[in-house]
């Protein structure tokens, strides 16, 4: 067992999954646009192939998401979910903007040249940097202002549950993938784990 220093002191247990819940900041509606859906599912598969963790089930709401996942050991529940609410949040705001900027990677790449992982990761990163393109793209397309849509934030922190039998996991898994019915959206949700089976692991 690993304990890391945070401001909700979280207690890591790596053998166990854990059902994990992050709200926008004033529980803001910002996914009802499909675009930032579409975004953020994107965002999700670069962060699994970056952090390596294992994906029960997932649906993501107009204002939140719920997510049943599992970190491998040695990794931080509180780096994967820092790194996805991050790193969405900046591509987000990119697509707003009026003039679109590639963004430039700081990397050290005399030091680093021979570091494999390295140049793998910055690959993912240049080949993501262009799916954000298109993505501003086809929002400036579809909107002439942006003027109703208010610089995204995420709600600081997260909640989070540890998965301790099979019962509890089985009861976080439909409670995650069907939640977009208990919250009142159509019937053919797209953006649930259930429309994703590529990135769904058993366990």
């Amino acid at each position: 067992m690993m304990v890391y220093k945070n401001s909700q002191k979280r207690i890591y247990q790596h053998e166990y999954p854990y059902f994990v819940t992050v709200n926008t900041q004033d529980k803001s509606l910002f996914f009802k646009e499909p675009i930032f859906c579409d975004l953020w599912i994107e965002e999700l598969i670069l962060c699994k192939k970056l952090k390596s963790f294992e994906i029960n089930s997932f649906c993501l709401c107009y204002d939140h998401f719920h997510m049943v996942l599992k970190v491998e050991n040695g990794k931080d529940l509180s780096e994967i979910m820092r790194s996805l609410k991050t790193n969405f949040s900046r591509n987000a705001n990119r697509v707003m903007l009026d003039d679109f900027s590639i963004k430039r990677y700081n990397l050290d790449e005399k030091a680093r040249s021979a570091d494999r992982a390295f140049w793998q990761e910055r690959k993912l990163l240049e080949k993501f940097d262009k799916q954000v393109e298109q993505f501003h793209r086809l929002f400036h397309k579809k909107y002439e202002s942006v003027s109703s849509f208010k610089k995204f934030k995420w709600q600081k922190s997260f909640h989070d549950h540890i998965i301790r039998n099979e019962k509890d996991l089985i009861e976080h898994h439909g409670y995650t993938a069907y939640n977009f019915i208990k919250h009142r959206l159509s019937e053919d949700w797209h953006y649930t784990s259930l429309n994703f089976p590529e990135l769904i692991d058993v366990y």
